[in-house]
């Protein structure tokens, strides 16, 4: 069943790029964005990236906790952060059970060749826990707009 606006956000546990564990539950009351993206250091997840590292003052003023979501490894979210100064943590889904769990580990299709992969997708949390809204169309160099408006 694929998730939607008004439901509640599924619960997960991980660890972010330090290692340290992150549970969604434990930001019960602070709104929360997750943005998955397909791979550390590829052309687009680092625009995406970096548009949200460039208004991120935006998001502490509206009191926002933003996390990257991806399938790659510590070491890449590691070099990832450092090469691009990004001020948020991106949270390790090796197993793809977090993208499962919030439906973007999907089928996908490019230039002929079938495989499994993150669909680029953003979910804004309110502050009870429930999805506000669901960025399917993410528009990677403009994307910090979508999420804030």
């Amino acid at each position: 069943m694929a998730l939607k606006v008004g439901d509640k956000a599924p619960d997960f546990k991980t660890i972010d790029q330090n290692s340290k564990e992150i549970k969604l539950s434990d930001f019960l009351g602070q709104k929360v964005v997750i943005y998955f993206y397909p791979k550390d250091n590829t052309p687009t997840c680092t625009i995406q990236s970096c548009n949200i590292r460039d208004n991120y003052q935006s998001f502490l003023d509206k009191g926002i906790k933003v996390f990257g979501v991806g399938t790659s490894g510590l070491k890449a979210h590691q070099n990832f952060i450092k090469k691009f100064d990004l001020p948020f943590d991106l949270l390790l889904d090796e197993e793809h059970e977090i993208t499962a769990l919030y439906g973007v580990w999907q089928e996908k299709n490019t230039f002929g060749k079938t495989y499994m992969g993150i669909v680029r997708t953003t979910f804004v949390i309110n502050k009870e826990g429930l999805i506000k809204s669901i960025i399917n169309d993410v528009k990677a160099k403009v994307h910090s707009d979508q999420i804030l408006n």
